[in-house]
């Protein structure tokens, strides 16, 4: 799977997230999750004090326990951030090609048995062997 998603490096979506909120998340293309980050840390500054954020403009001393709701809510999305990364980068397993499948139901064949334990339907080795599994 060479999907563009998979290049995605995590803690680079994340680094951006501190950056810039939401950046991470355009970083990884996810256009609706970067809005809604933006929406929550602009929503989240309308409970911060007006006099800190006009002292965190002017580059004057700033009580951090202010600014404690936007600061959580930033760290918040660069963890979303990095988890979405990180679960898009993680290849997705898949069966392997030998298992035996039920021709009935695709089910998974358990070996040794002459019926698909999922769906019941009793199975001869022709139906295996053309099912497309191997060894059974």
């Amino acid at each position: 799977m060479n999907d563009a998603r998979t290049t995605r490096r995590p803690w680079l979506a994340a680094v951006l997230s501190v950056a810039v909120t939401g950046l991470g998340h355009l970083y990884l293309r996810r256009w609706g999750r970067a809005a809604a980050w933006l929406l929550v840390v602009a929503a989240t500054s309308l409970v911060v004090p007006q006099a800190a954020i006009e002292a965190l403009a002017a580059g004057e001393a700033v009580d951090v326990v202010a600014l404690a709701p936007v600061w959580f809510a930033s760290t918040l999305c660069a963890l979303d951030a990095y988890v979405v990364a990180r679960r898009d980068h993680t290849p997705r397993t898949t069966a392997a090609a030998d298992t035996a499948r039920c021709p009935h139901c695709g089910g998974e064949l358990t070996d040794g048995l002459d019926f698909c334990h999922w769906c019941t339907t009793e199975l001869d080795d022709a139906q295996v062997a053309s099912s497309g599994g191997g060894s059974r």
